[in-house]
């Protein structure tokens, strides 16, 4: 079967989805939702997220030069899909949603409380890629909260899936 080079992503879903959450230089919150997101060093810790130049996270961390990954679990999808709304610059998409922010130990971004992981992200580089520009943060500090969750997984759209089969490479 022939893909459509525009939809050529779509054979890699699900893919773990993500609440970026950042600060302006007014001290004006916001998070917003992304799938092409993934670790790419472990010493050091870096973390990759793609975004689109438009987005307001992506301003943001140009401006403060920081940001914190958080990690969503399935109690949060209504939320999370609040995130993704087009809201004007400067509006609190965490607000809106009814999400609650916590200060973070490493970084000016705020952590979203409802999460079940987080990755406080110093930036470190931002490379163009295509349509999207690639965000390297650095992990200054990684937290997960003592009672987990499934991370949601993104399929496309409004569609998204929950771990729930385990396969270990090599048994017979």
């Amino acid at each position: 079967m022939l893909i459509e080079l525009d939809k050529w992503y779509k054979i890699m879903a699900p893919r773990t989805t993500v609440l970026v959450s950042t600060v302006d230089a007014q001290g004006r919150t916001n998070a917003a939702p992304f799938s092409f997101v993934m670790p790419v060093s472990g010493k050091p810790p870096i973390l990759a997220v793609a975004m689109a130049p438009t987005r307001h996270t992506l301003a943001n961390i140009k401006e403060t030069g920081d940001f914190v990954v958080n990690l969503p679990g399935e109690e949060l999808l209504t939320q999370l899909m609040v995130c993704a709304k087009p809201l004007p610059r400067g509006s609190s998409e965490i607000k809106e949603a009814g999400l609650h922010e916590e200060k973070a130990k490493t970084v000016s971004s705020p952590r979203i409380r409802e999460c079940f992981g987080w990755f406080e992200c110093k930036l470190r580089e931002i490379v163009d890629a295509g349509d999207h520009q690639i965000v390297l943060g650095d992990i200054l500090q990684a937290e997960a909260a003592e009672q987990g969750s499934a991370p949601l997984l993104h399929i496309g759209g409004a569609d998204f899936s929950l771990p729930g089969k385990v396969l270990k490479a090599g048994s017979k």
